[in-house]
């Protein structure tokens, strides 16, 4: 077995891990996997040995992911659409095929409706992807309100130095999971994130655009990928039954099976 080794290169000022697998010849079309949240890229080893028959595959971790430095200051998605195109231009790539799973996806929804983009994207996959707005329920709409109403009182200083322990200990059980294991760089990286709204976005997209979804899916529900394949004019979507947000790591056989029929459907057009 070949174990594949990250290499590291500075870009803006921070050591970014990456590695490349698949094809090695000079004709090689390149694709690109952009990660989901607080992943490492390692995770999508399969997805790249899924395509590494047909594509250079780049696989890297955003800052403040993996074995990437963190940024300075907490990013937006547009800052991270920046990044990497600052990234591919380092490495030379002017044309790829990008892949993303779910924060990924909202990077190259960024890309990819920049009528400007300073390189070609050729076609897009991606997978229980992020970008749209989820629905507000009222009881989250007051839960929301009443935090921010007690983290206003909280903050006081007076207060917080009669109550630190217990004022901490309150602060560290709110927010999701990955608010909560992120660092304060990161977790004002996520809420950027979350709060951003990319719908208006997605007509502007004119590549040929696969959406993989998983049914069950709860961090991107099924309602985000009906919304996409509406409004992204040359999209169609998959729906891989019984799975959640990880579909190709809980699915892999009908993930392959979606893959390699988008691919082989336009054997020439990469």
């Amino acid at each position: 077995m070949i174990i594949r080794m990250n290499d590291y290169i500075t870009i803006d000022g921070l050591t970014i891990s990456y590695m490349f697998s698949g094809r090695e010849d000079s004709d090689a079309p390149y694709a690109v996997i952009m990660q989901g949240w607080g992943t490492n890229c390692r995770l999508y080893d399969p997805v790249a040995a899924l395509i590494g028959d047909r594509f250079r595959v780049l696989q890297f971790d955003l800052p403040g992911f993996g074995a990437s430095d963190e940024p300075a200051e907490s990013w937006d998605v547009e800052r991270y659409a920046r990044f990497t195109v600052s990234l591919l231009n380092t490495l030379g790539i002017q044309r790829a095929m990008m892949i993303g799973h779910s924060y990924g996806g909202r990077v190259i929804i960024r890309m990819a409706s920049d009528a400007d983009l300073p390189l070609e994207i050729s076609r897009i996959i991606l997978i229980d992807s992020a970008g749209v707005l989820p629905l507000r329920t009222p009881a989250q709409i007051r839960r929301q309100k009443r935090y921010k109403m007690l983290k206003k009182l909280l903050d006081n200083k007076l207060i917080y130095f009669l109550f630190d322990e217990i004022i901490d200990d309150w602060k560290s059980r709110q927010g999701s999971e990955d608010y909560r294991r992120a660092t304060p760089v990161m977790r004002g990286t996520l809420v950027k994130a979350v709060n951003e709204d990319l719908t208006d976005l997605l007509p502007l997209i004119t590549q040929d655009t696969l959406l993989i979804w998983g049914e069950c899916d709860t961090a991107t529900p099924i309602r985000d990928a009906h919304i996409m394949e509406e409004k992204i004019q040359n999209s169609g979507l998959a729906v891989i039954p019984g799975v959640g947000h990880f579909s190709f790591a809980e699915n892999p056989a009908a993930f392959a099976r979606i893959i390699n029929t988008y691919l082989n459907a336009d054997a020439g057009e990469v």
